[in-house]
C-alpha cells in the first residue's frame, strides 16, 4: 500500500512547519484518519484526479482537504476552481487555511463552497469542529 491509498485528509501545504503543526494538531485531537500533505495545487489536482504520480492510486477521495491559499504554481482559489467544475470533487469539504486576516464573505461570491476558513496556526479547537463536521470523528 502507498502513502497517498486511503487518504481521508488531504492538507495542501507548501510550508514545511505549518504542515507539520497542523499534522501534530490533528493528531493531538485524535485524528487517526490516514492524512496525506502535499505542497502545492498542482501536486494536489494530480492527486485528486489520479495523474502523473498519483495515476494508480485508489480511486477514493479524500473526506476534508485543508487547503493553503498561497501557494506556488497554483494557488489555493485555482485549485478550488478546478476542483469544483468536476462532479465528482464538487462535494468535497474544503477548509481555507491561511495567514492573513479574511473575512469569509471575500470569496463568497466566487462560488466555491469553502467549508470554513482558518487563520495559521490552526488551533485545535478549530480542528477539532472542522474534523467531526467532516464526519471523521
Amino acid at each position: 500500500m502507498k502513502e497517498w491509498d486511503n487518504v481521508e485528509i488531504l492538507l495542501v501545504e507548501d510550508n514545511l512547519s505549518d504542515a507539520e503543526l497542523t499534522v501534530r494538531t490533528l493528531r493531538g485531537i485524535g485524528v487517526t484518519q490516514r492524512i496525506l500533505r502535499l505542497a502545492d495545487g498542482v501536486e494536489a489536482l494530480d492527486f485528486i484526479f489520479r495523474q502523473a504520480r498519483f495515476a494508480e492510486r485508489d480511486h477514493a477521495l479524500p473526506k476534508l482537504i485543508l487547503l493553503d491559499l498561497k501557494m506556488p504554481r497554483v494557488g489555493g482559489i485555482e485549485f478550488l476552481q478546478r476542483l469544483r467544475q468536476d462532479s465528482a470533487t464538487t462535494n468535497i469539504a474544503v477548509a481555507m487555511l491561511t495567514s492573513y486576516p479574511m473575512e469569509k464573505a471575500s470569496f463568497d461570491g466566487q462560488e466555491l463552497n469553502v467549508h470554513v476558513y482558518l487563520r495559521k496556526p490552526v488551533n485545535s479547537d478549530s480542528l477539532l469542529a472542522l474534523v467531526k463536521n467532516a464526519g471523521l470523528l
